[in-house]
């Protein structure tokens, strides 16, 4: 294998090749820049790449293997040794989905909404779609995409965009991002150039957004949800230019906009000149028994309103693949805030993803998805209903999970802490909430990943932490 490296050696240097050889790899093992277990070049190539005689690194190496840095194990070349000490890695949280926890490895049902269908991505046909933009792809196939997107994305979701969720726009309103933090991120900046300084943000809600939006520099500002879905009231009493809702399945607790509220919200909008982030985040998982798919709140004041969709929940999150849908002027601005901080969204994943579209592939699918989703969501409405007296299951069926709303007796910390003690890893819906304050115990259960028996046995060890409370 004829692995590359990189050495800073000096030959006019008074000290000799070998010394700087081993000084350079000592210092960078030490630094962390060389990690445990990674494999160098061979004596030859490294000697070669150096212009440098091979015994000299061939004692250089051995040196380092005598003093315990290296190890020369046969047939598997030589190592930075595997059990040198090293700075713990710096965990970084994700923001907007289900960040890492120190009790997720050890839990038997991992219940967190973040949990992630990856079973169900379509290999084959993204496989199929990758191929054939592969051997499509011209030098401008390789080369850096358009800051807004590829032209045959854009005009795919927005052909999917009209059909599947009724949004009012046009290919050239239409961008791609890298999912939707990197939506958050340049509205944030483009309200804070306006003098905006605050966000209004549902409450309850995801709790990564509220620190995202925070250290984007906006202050955010909760508005309380019902039944009906965000108060409209509280937000027009506030004072505030621009909100973030889920209308179309409010997160977490899945109720969706009332009509009422939908026609409050966009006259708010055009009365103060204010701007809405739709966050259609599961837009595409909706399998309510005899419902009928919402259309999105876009469509109400689209030029008020910036829409944004995602393919973590449908495909994957590793994609790191969004869409914006917005009046042209305020795109306009986005596009000028985003030149300053990248060159675009990867172009063979954005043409493959528009392969999945254009041939139906992506609609076969949601449907495969939504009957997946709706098995697990109809088994752990059964399991709560025989296992959990008194608890329901409310908001729309739709999305990857559900909010349990336990009976009022119940005491909704404990029975987090208890189903810890019994393998179950699941959120109380006191940590979706900006206010502290006394709130309906409830749980939001991640279903969709599980094993239909997964769900049922999760809630079966629920109901024993309740009945021991």
């Amino acid at each position: 294998m004829a692995l590359h490296m990189a050495v800073d050696v000096v030959r006019e240097s008074e000290q000799s090749l070998t010394s700087q050889i081993q000084r350079f790899i000592r210092k960078e093992i030490a630094e962390g820049i060389l990690h445990p277990g990674t494999r160098l070049p061979s004596s030859r190539r490294l000697a070669d790449d150096l212009g440098v005689s091979r015994s000299v690194v061939v004692e250089a190496f051995g040196q380092l293997v005598a003093e315990g840095y290296l190890e020369a194990v046969r047939g598997a070349g030589t190592r930075v040794v595997a059990h040198l000490e090293a700075e713990p890695p710096q965990v970084v949280p994700a923001l907007l989905e289900e960040g890492p926890d120190a009790h997720a490895a050890g839990a038997r049902w991992d219940l967190r909404p973040g949990g992630h269908t990856f079973a169900a991505f379509p290999r084959r046909e993204w496989l199929s779609c990758y191929q054939r933009v592969l051997n499509r792809a011209d030098a401008t196939g390789h080369g850096y995409p358009p800051l807004a997107g590829e032209p045959a994305l854009r005009l795919e979701l927005a052909h999917c965009l009209g059909r599947l969720r009724g949004v009012r726009t046009g290919a050239d309103q239409v961008m791609v991002v890298a999912g939707f933090a990197q939506t958050l991120s340049l509205v944030c900046a483009a309200l804070a150039q306006d003098g905006v300084t605050a966000l209004g943000i549902e409450d309850p809600g995801h709790p990564g957004q509220r620190q995202f939006v925070r250290d984007s520099g906006l202050c955010p500002v909760p508005l309380p949800v019902d039944a009906e879905g965000v108060d409209v009231e509280a937000l027009a009493a506030s004072g505030l230019r621009a909100v973030l809702v889920t209308p179309a399945h409010q997160f977490p607790t899945g109720v969706k906009l009332s009509a009422s509220r939908r026609e409050a919200l966009a006259r708010w909008a055009r009365d103060t000149g204010g701007l809405v982030i739709e966050d259609d985040y599961d837009g595409g998982l909706w399998y309510e028994q005899g419902g009928i798919r919402p259309l999105a709140f876009q469509r109400e004041a689209p030029d008020h309103v910036v829409y944004a969709g995602t393919a973590s929940k449908t495909l994957a999150p590793g994609l790191r693949l969004g869409w914006i849908a917005a009046p042209r002027p305020l795109l306009d601005r986005l596009l000028r805030v985003r030149a300053r901080q990248d060159l675009g969204t990867d172009t063979l994943t954005q043409l493959a993803f528009a392969e999945l579209l254009r041939g139906g592939l992506f609609d076969r699918h949601l449907r495969r998805l939504n009957a997946r989703a709706r098995s697990r969501r109809e088994a752990l409405e059964e399991a709560v209903r025989k296992h959990l007296p008194g608890a329901r299951v409310i908001g729309r069926a739709a999305g990857l999970h559900a909010y349990v709303r336990l009976p009022r007796h119940v005491d909704e910390a404990a029975v987090v802490a208890g189903a810890l003690a019994r393998s179950v890893l699941v959120r109380g819906g006191a940590a979706f909430h900006a206010r502290p304050g006394p709130t309906a115990p409830a749980l939001v259960v991640g279903h969709a990943h599980l094993p239909r028996s997964g769900v049922t046995e999760a809630v079966r060890e629920l109901a024993e932490v309740v009945r021991g409370r």
